[in-house]
């Protein structure tokens, strides 16, 4: 049984290999994970090379139980994909076990268990990590301050070896902003919510995910509708309240350059098997998902919102499709037919 899926809108190419389709996504990532590791330490590294073999070793354990050829279906690299969205997406300190049970969760639950590549309702990646932040909160908010890594040998002990981190790890730019929002000195004081372009640090994290997403638009693996939908909704909805009070709100720059900002709008939203599919489906797709992680940022519990954006506008992606889908004459004839 083929494997090979249609990835359109998001490959414009007829005839692309899903296998080729998805290296190119994970080539895209090399600058995030270079500023990453620059930025975080060896931990980031380390995360990859547990979460690609295990995400390889869950699908082919479902495959065989399939029935599938496992050596053929591996091939499409979707399973390595996933696992290097997971990766990226979690702390640089997470113990083994911690990537492993998100693995579990993505390949077998979110993806085989609905029957496999492009039957998936929801992002795998996306599932994974909000598994990981309900059950486990603490250990999924223990981010290494910017330029403040541990040496590798640290870092290693930290993920193999579940060693303490305490003394490494702090708020990012979104919970410090969200803790004292509202209070002007305080915000004035905070060293982390001041960097060279938004937040210390993960401006240029975002940056470099920005530069991969680039990458993506120029070979044609994604389109830019979803992208810019996304990340101009969430500036647009971020500015009026920005300029009534900056004290409680961030500006549109620190929410586009903090967090997961553009590694969700290239990255996440652009999943070619969840997201919305149409033209204008696209932009209202993406325009929510940064609606909505201005909201969560905002005004819900959990200061980064791309995951849950995501998910949410995936229930969504089928009715958006629906009533933005250019419908054919036969289909208005038989409209029109069943209403008389």
């Amino acid at each position: 049984m083929s494997l090979i899926t249609v990835t359109s809108p998001h490959a414009t190419r007829s005839g692309n290999h899903t296998g080729a389709f998805m290296r190119q996504v994970v080539y895209a990532t090399i600058p995030g994970i270079v500023v990453m590791t620059w930025l975080f330490g060896w931990g980031t590294l380390f995360n990859l090379m547990i979460a690609i073999p295990a995400a390889l070793l869950a699908e082919a354990a479902v495959l065989k139980a399939r029935g599938y050829n496992v050596r053929f279906a591996l091939r499409d690299w979707s399973a390595v994909v996933t696992a290097v969205l997971l990766a990226l997406a979690i702390p640089p300190t997470s113990p083994w076990w911690l990537i492993v049970i998100g693995i579990i969760a993505a390949i077998v639950v979110a993806k085989q268990l609905y029957g496999g590549l492009g039957m998936n309702p929801f992002n795998p990646a996306m599932v994974g990590y909000v598994v990981l932040l309900i059950s486990f909160p603490l250990e999924m908010t223990r981010w290494i301050g910017p330029h403040e890594a541990p040496s590798w040998f640290d870092s290693f002990r930290m993920v193999l070896a579940s060693a303490n981190v305490d003394a490494f790890t702090g708020a990012t730019p979104l919970d410090s902003f969200r803790t004292w929002a509202g209070n002007a000195e305080q915000l004035q004081a905070l060293p982390i919510l001041h960097g060279e372009f938004a937040s210390l640090g993960w401006e240029w994290v975002n940056i470099a995910f920005l530069i991969g997403g680039l990458y993506l638009l120029a070979r044609k693996i994604i389109s830019w509708h979803i992208p810019v939908a996304m990340l101009a909704g969430m500036a647009l909805i971020a500015l009026p309240f920005w300029l009534f009070d900056d004290a409680r709100y961030a500006s549109p720059l620190f929410h586009l350059f903090s967090g997961a900002a553009m590694f969700g709008a290239f990255f996440i939203a652009t999943d070619p098997v969840s997201a919305a599919t149409s033209r204008y489906g696209r932009l209202i797709y993406g325009a929510l998902i940064g609606v909505l992680v201005w909201i969560i940022r905002s005004h819900g519990g959990y200061p980064d919102a791309v995951a849950f954006a995501v998910l949410l506008m995936n229930l969504a992606a089928p009715t958006i499709d629906y009533y933005t889908q250019p419908r054919t004459y036969g289909h208005h004839r038989a409209k029109r037919g069943a209403t008389r």
